[in-house]
């Protein structure tokens, strides 16, 4: 087994199984410094025991070396494989929708609070079986997770088009995740929005506003023409630190969706399967259009949409009604014009 591949599957195994951040970038680092080395040099380091003096490898990843280079598949990866490689989900829940999907509108990078560079992510979005994804890293207002300036985002679209042209026929799709701020307004300028692909709006902070006021910011993001998907619409937070389902009103802010074709995001993380079943069948009733989204942070991490396709089958979305089962032409067609392509069912298009 190539030890790069050996590395990077162990790396994606810990991303998909939630494993802390440095756990798994000893792994894509040990997988990058080999990756600079020649078959010779890395057959003769590893015949005379100086692989482990490499700066970036330590004795657990030279070993995962040394197995892979003797034939063997290395022993962790064995265990994860078997840990963490199978089924995420029971049986076929989730697998007819998965099978529709062909991208996916809300990841990160390390440009802002993800662990991997962007070709990295769209890469491995693309060995997932995607034709696209869409970057969407976060917003100046976001420190925390070192949210981009508008020069940066600048930046960043000119290295979307560097990626595309190495990956294609894949498309990797410009983006943001913009916060909404507490007025509803959006956290960047609204002529870079307009350039991007794709804009999912989400709320990060005061998450225990008041339910009036909580309304009212989300209408005014919703109703934004600049805004394609609301994400993680409470921002509950179910394992780890937890935190409660922000309050508003569901029925005002469902139908203000469906009525300016704002898609509602149903986020795959498992800390947050966001929105909860009952509004996300509320939303269903209201007639709005969703996007099932991993919003990964790490490769590994993208393989989470199976558990939001799983909660949209119990729940009887149509796929139709999903924006991320769409064609990249469909999707931008969609967000540049607001028409919804021909047979898909939502507002403005074929019932």
């Amino acid at each position: 087994m190539n030890p790069v591949e050996a590395l990077e599957r162990i790396a994606f195994l810990l991303e998909r199984q939630g494993a802390v951040t440095y756990r798994v970038q000893a792994f894509r680092t040990a997988a990058e410094v080999i990756g600079e080395l020649s078959a010779e040099e890395l057959r003769s380091r590893a015949a005379n025991g100086s692989l482990a003096r490499l700066k970036g490898l330590g004795p657990k990843t030279t070993r995962v070396v040394d197995e892979a280079l003797s034939g063997e598949v290395p022993a962790y990866l064995t265990r994860l494989e078997e840990e963490a490689g199978g089924p995420l989900v029971e049986g076929e829940r989730g697998a007819r929708l998965r099978r529709a999907l062909r991208g996916d509108c809300h990841l990160h990078s390390d440009w802002s609070d993800g662990g991997s560079p962007v070709e990295a992510m769209a890469r491995a979005a693309r060995d997932l079986g995607h034709d696209w994804c869409v970057l969407t890293d976060h917003s100046p207002r976001l420190t925390v997770a070192h949210g981009l300036s508008p020069d940066r985002l600048r930046a960043q679209l000119a290295l979307v088009a560097e990626v595309n042209e190495r990956l294609a026929p894949f498309r990797l799709l410009t983006g943001i995740e913009c916060d909404i701020l507490d007025d509803g307004e959006l956290d960047q300028e609204p002529e870079l929005l307009e350039r991007l692909d794709v804009v999912v709006a989400s709320v990060h902070s005061k998450l225990r506003m008041d339910a009036r006021p909580m309304t009212r910011r989300l209408l005014a993001a919703v109703s934004n023409p600049l805004v394609d998907v609301l994400g993680h619409c409470t921002g509950r937070q179910i394992t780890g630190k937890l935190r409660p389902e922000s309050q508003f009103d569901a029925e005002q802010v469902f139908a203000a969706c469906a009525a300016h074709r704002t898609a509602v995001e149903i986020n795959c993380r498992p800390d947050r399967f966001d929105p909860p079943r009952r509004l996300l069948r509320q939303a269903l009733a209201a007639g709005t259009l969703f996007s099932i989204d991993s919003d990964a942070h790490a490769p590994g991490q993208l393989d989470w949409q199976i558990y939001g396709c799983a909660r949209a089958e119990e729940c009887d979305v149509p796929a139709e009604r999903i924006i991320t089962t769409w064609t990249a032409r469909q999707l931008t067609t969609w967000t540049e014009t607001g028409r919804t392509p021909r047979g898909r069912s939502g507002p403005g298009g074929s019932p």
